[in-house]
């Protein structure tokens, strides 16, 4: 019998944690709840989870700087979740390495299926393409897409699931322009609601783990009107 995925939901709404942990756990899920932020942070640090689903709106630690202090040590998927709808909010998550959204009104069907999609992003990993290495290597970056791992320059990267995704699927069309439909087609699944924006700011949040200048790239350029390249240091494109 497999292991349920751990998963931990960082809330203030009581009512709503227990329906949501009501749902999810006769599905095989094992879900624990903390309600605010201070004690969300430790506790998804302090042990191994599966995935958080994270409120953006918490007493004593807001969602979003729980968020940063993850994305300062872990790549673990994050859900976020928001009663305000702000479009702000969204953006600025996804920034700081946010996986998904959902509003509050979310049913739970909606959030089985998006907690189902980034499990699998990180169980399978990015789609595979018959005859590819394992290690994909642009400059001092080297991507090994069997341990779901990257370095820059020997140095670790800290890469949310759909960084790492995105950073593959750049790296094996090195040289060739992908356009931001490709991008979304080839690592999103198809019950995810995915917009064209959120592609953009996930791309942003990579280049500067990249350490990459946008005005002088050496690994992601950005070509106006039409999507992203990974450069080829050996001169194709």
């Amino acid at each position: 019998m497999s292991t349920p995925a751990r998963i931990l939901l960082i809330d203030d709404d009581r009512k709503l944690c227990r329906l949501v942990r009501d749902y999810l756990s006769p599905l095989g899920y094992a879900v624990a709840a903390v309600h605010d932020g201070v004690e969300g942070a430790k506790l998804a640090l302090a042990e191994k989870w599966d995935a958080v689903i994270l409120d953006v709106m918490l007493p004593g630690l807001d969602g979003l700087e729980v968020l940063r202090r993850l994305r300062q040590e872990s790549g673990i998927p994050v859900l976020m979740l928001t009663a305000r709808g702000d479009e702000a909010d969204r953006i600025v998550g996804l920034e700081l390495g946010a996986d998904d959204y959902l509003p509050k009104t979310f049913s739970p069907r909606e959030l089985l299926a998006r907690l189902r999609a980034v499990l699998r992003r990180v169980q399978t990993g990015a789609l595979p393409v018959a005859g590819t290495a394992s290690e994909l290597r642009v400059r001092d970056l080297k991507i090994n897409t069997e341990a779901r791992s990257a370095t820059l320059a020997g140095e670790p990267l800290v890469l949310t699931p759909v960084e790492f995704e995105l950073l593959v699927t750049l790296a094996r069309a090195k040289g060739r322009v992908k356009t931001r439909e490709q991008l979304v087609d080839e690592i999103r699944d198809r019950e995810y609601e995915v917009f064209d924006r959120s592609v953009d700011v996930h791309i942003s949040s990579l280049r500067r783990k990249l350490k990459d200048d946008a005005r002088e790239p050496r690994y992601l350029r950005t070509l106006r009107a039409a999507g992203y390249m990974m450069i080829d240091p050996e001169g194709r494109a």
